[in-house]
């Protein structure tokens, strides 16, 4: 092992040596976290302003709006009153308000009637978020208003007096539905973007390793440093121990780098360290396992470039470095779960949201490890065939 170790040591020398090392491996992910970061910042504090026009000023109507002003949404809506419904249509076709809410004339007397008034939503195709919120606020007042009406016309219905429709009414309004459907959160803890994009950049890069240690391989073999190597001789098993031992140790760097300052700088929750380290080094072991495999598949440099490329975007694509994967098609879903990265990001996601230990990471670092021990039998059975050709 002494001979893998020497020529790991002298990879590292040259890796580090080399600038565009430093940029890729830890630069340029911490950069784009952050630049990622900054951009969907709006997806954690959303919030939009409503165009209301109440042109009824009835109770219901006003009980509608407060239902709008409620502390479950002020986070969310900010009111604004508006004259017509036609001032509402302009601003909102020209891009000053996301979506808008028309209560008609006499909204509130047509409650007790058989045919009440509708309200009228706005929504804007810039923000059609902000409509399908609106509709949702809206459709749940409206549900409970026509549970307190069907309340009233039951009690009508089995024999109270007309008579006593206002007392009814006012009982009726007093009720709630029993049955709701209430959002409660899963996690610990809400994901924040650079909770996602900070391992997502960091994994991302890491993939390059593959390309610049397959290269490196090649570049030493057209330079007759391999067969110097053999002639030393130093097995052919050395020569890629030492080859991934090095690709080991910077992944490993760069991945402990990156988490160090998107924590620190951004304030991105890597979750337990204990836990992430585990989850960093069976990710950076599998990185590896690529790298043999790039290696013993290729010929020359050019095809272990080309190969390296189509597996780093590969698997970024399919594992969703880019993109949040929950939000995917099922489909990609499915196919991101036969990626490391796939599953290394699931298991960083369930990290800074569920939190807890080793048991929280458990299937995520299996399932590495069965990806890792099968690329690495197949690179172990091209290897020698790499090393000799």
């Amino acid at each position: 092992m002494r001979a893998a170790f020497a020529i790991a040591g002298k990879d590292l020398r040259q890796r580090l040596r080399d600038r565009s090392a430093i940029v890729v491996g830890i630069l340029a992910p911490v950069v784009i976290a952050g630049l990622m970061s900054f951009a969907f910042r709006g997806i954690e504090s959303f919030n939009f302003t409503l165009g209301v026009v109440d042109l009824d000023h009835g109770p219901v109507a006003t009980s509608l709006v407060r239902a709008l002003q409620s502390p479950q949404l002020k986070s969310v809506i900010t009111l604004r009153r508006l004259s017509s419904a036609s001032v509402a249509r302009d601003e909102i076709r020209r891009g000053v308000l996301p979506a808008g809410l028309v209560i008609p004339a006499g909204f509130s007397a047509s409650i007790a009637g058989s045919r009440p008034e509708s309200v009228v939503t706005l929504s804007s195709d810039q923000l059609p978020i902000a409509g399908d919120v609106t509709r949702s606020a809206v459709q749940s007042f409206v549900s409970q208003l026509n549970a307190d009406r069907l309340s009233v016309y039951t009690a009508l219905a089995a024999g109270a007096p007309m008579s006593d429709l206002s007392r009814l009414a006012s009982v009726a309004g007093k009720l709630r539905i029993p049955l709701q459907a209430v959002e409660r959160p899963v996690g610990a803890q809400e994901l924040k973007v650079i909770s996602y994009y900070a391992p997502g950049m960091a994994i991302f890069f890491l993939l390059f390793t593959v390309s610049y240690a397959a290269r490196s391989f090649f570049v030493d073999k057209s330079e007759g440093m391999i067969e110097r190597m053999r002639a030393a001789p130093v097995r052919p098993a050395e020569i890629l121990v030492g080859k991934a031992l090095s690709a080991f140790v910077f992944g490993a760097l760069s991945l402990g780098v990156i988490g160090v300052v998107t924590s620190v700088a951004f304030g991105a929750s890597w979750g337990a360290p204990l836990p992430a380290v585990v989850l960093g080094f069976v990710l950076v072991l599998s990185v590896v396992a690529l790298t043999a495999l790039v290696i013993g598949l290729s010929r020359t440099q050019r095809q272990a470039e080309g190969i390296a490329s189509i597996v780093v975007f590969g698997l970024a694509l399919l594992g969703g470095n880019f993109f949040f994967i929950s939000s995917a098609p099922g489909v990609m879903k499915h196919l991101a779960l036969l990626t490391p990265n796939g599953w290394a990001l699931r298991g960083f996601t369930d990290l800074s949201t569920l939190g807890g230990g080793l048991g929280t990471i458990a299937e995520p670092v299996f399932a590495i490890l069965v990806f890792t021990a099968v690329v690495g039998a197949a690179a172990v059975a091209l290897a020698p065939r790499a090393v000799r050709s």
